[in-house]
């Protein structure tokens, strides 16, 4: 299991990343502009829809010195500002992954792989 871990007045609490990546992937996706998460395939060279028990497939999820570090693959709807998708995109995620785990929110990179028109 890879993950981190705080030690507390109690005893020692490790979160799993995928863990992590879960619910950081389901508060991205009530994001405004936001279709889903891309999961990205190198031999294709395509990008997909991911369903949405997929959803960590898009995310990465790495830990240094106690600080968190986010890699989103996501596909935005079209005819939305993505400075302004990726602006909720990171205050949401960031206020809200602190707040579930407890440790810090040192940095969220955003990769836009593709748009879709929403009926």
């Amino acid at each position: 299991m890879k993950g981190s871990s705080m030690n507390t007045h109690m005893g020692n609490i490790t979160i799993d990343n995928e863990v992590i990546a879960q619910y950081a992937g389901s508060v991205a996706v009530e994001c405004f502009g936001i279709v889903g998460m891309a999961g990205y395939s190198a031999r294709d060279g395509l990008a997909k829809l991911l369903k949405m028990e997929n959803l960590t497939r898009g995310i990465a999820v790495s830990i240094k010195n106690n600080k968190l570090t986010l890699d989103f693959h996501v596909i935005v709807a079209y005819g939305v500002s993505i400075l302004a998708v990726t602006d909720n995109l990171v205050d949401s995620v960031k206020y809200k992954v602190e707040e579930f785990t407890g440790i810090e929110v040192e940095k969220i990179n955003i990769f836009v792989e593709g748009v879709r028109v929403i009926d």
